[in-house]
């Protein structure tokens, strides 16, 4: 980096100081709107569920399937809160949210817990050691696609998680860190290698893999035995891949993927990360519990995700039309999936770098 650049750097505004003195007010989470939210989607999804598997006709059975595999998803985007909130915050909600969708979809607390923050930690943001970024600008679109089509996989990868690789785990204790460190994180980095879970969680971890870990076995084997139905077993399955998908759609549409493991300032984060506020409608359904406004969430992580879009407003409103926060916002899912294809594009139509010496 240049003498120049590094002084440009650091004269930028501070983006995260600016959006925190507008928004202090509306950083408190509001317990109820967290628990009437979480138990409504929950009771949407199981009877989505219940409707995919005993509505007559294939119609009625499909419209229920994609009400309830919406409904799960956003029951699974309460994950992200969950990482981001206080004991003190919402009480009790880690514990309802591993309850209602965590340990039945087998994404319990555990699997983001101690991963997700170190997205948001500033000097690992965008390198080799952040757990849920790739520099997928920098790949072809075939890798994009197969990054995205790869996902379906998701509920059979965690279907063996818990019901294969938790048990060998408590009889072979040197295999337990090869499962924390490879098996044991909802991250896109392949490099990404997770640390140990400190004393202060273990106990709620042998919680949720033991309740994870029966309830797959329990489910395989009540399928073997005919007790559950090969229908409702394959629908569960469905339902989860078709959440992953949509999951992994939305995080192509997250950021712009453009950095290539560099660190990078607090400002160059926000750039490479992604609003899709109103009026696109959309988002609602693929970019649920706030993360449409996932550029702000970067700015303002603690800020909870139903004051996201008055803060977003606020924010567009005081702030001034040069202010960088307005280069945060992109139109819609193609606006973004179009400037990634350009980038690509641009990538491989430049010339090789020519290395002297070589």
């Amino acid at each position: 980096m240049t003498e120049a650049a590094a002084s440009s750097k650091t004269r930028e505004p501070n983006l995260t100081a600016q959006a925190f003195k507008l928004c202090a007010d509306l950083m408190t989470a509001r317990p109820a709107i967290y628990w009437t939210d979480l138990i409504v989607t929950a009771l949407v999804a199981y009877a989505g569920f219940a409707g995919a598997v005993l509505l007559p006709g294939l119609g009625l059975k499909a419209a229920a399937f994609v009400v309830s595999a919406l409904a799960f998803y956003r029951g699974v985007s309460f994950l992200h809160e969950v990482t981001h909130l206080r004991d003190a915050d919402v009480p009790g909600f880690r514990a309802g949210y591993n309850v209602l969708i965590g340990v039945p979809f087998l994404v319990p607390s555990l699997m983001y817990d101690g991963v997700h923050n170190l997205h948001h930690a500033k000097t690992r943001y965008g390198t080799i050691g952040d757990p849920e970024y790739m520099p997928l600008a920098h790949q072809t679109l075939w890798h994009v696609v197969a990054f995205v089509v790869v996902s379906a996989l998701a509920p059979l990868g965690l279907l063996i998680r818990f019901a294969v690789l938790t048990p060998i785990a408590a009889i072979v204790p040197p295999f337990r860190r090869v499962v924390v460190e490879r098996f044991s994180a909802l991250a896109i980095n392949p490099q990404f290698r997770r640390e140990m879970p400190p004393a202060s969680q273990l106990r709620l971890w042998l919680t949720l893999e033991a309740l994870c870990s029966v309830w797959a076995i329990t489910l395989v084997t009540l399928t073997i035995f005919g007790i559950i139905s090969s229908t409702v077993f394959w629908t569960g399955l469905a339902l989860g891949s078709a959440v992953a998908l949509v999951n992994q759609v939305r995080t192509v549409a997250a950021h712009h993927w453009e950095n290539e493991g560099e660190e990078m300032t607090p400002t160059e984060q926000f750039l490479d990360t992604v609003n899709v506020p109103p009026p696109a409608t959309l988002p609602m359904l693929w970019a649920p519990v706030g993360l449409r406004y996932h550029a702000l969430h970067h700015l303002l992580p603690r800020l909870p995700y139903h004051n996201l879009g008055k803060a977003h407003a606020r924010l567009m409103e005081a702030l001034p039309e040069s202010a960088r926060y307005r280069e945060g916002n992109s139109r819609g899912f193609w606006d973004v999936m179009g400037r990634l294809a350009r980038f690509i594009a641009g990538k491989r139509a430049r010339p090789a770098e020519i290395v002297p010496g070589e």
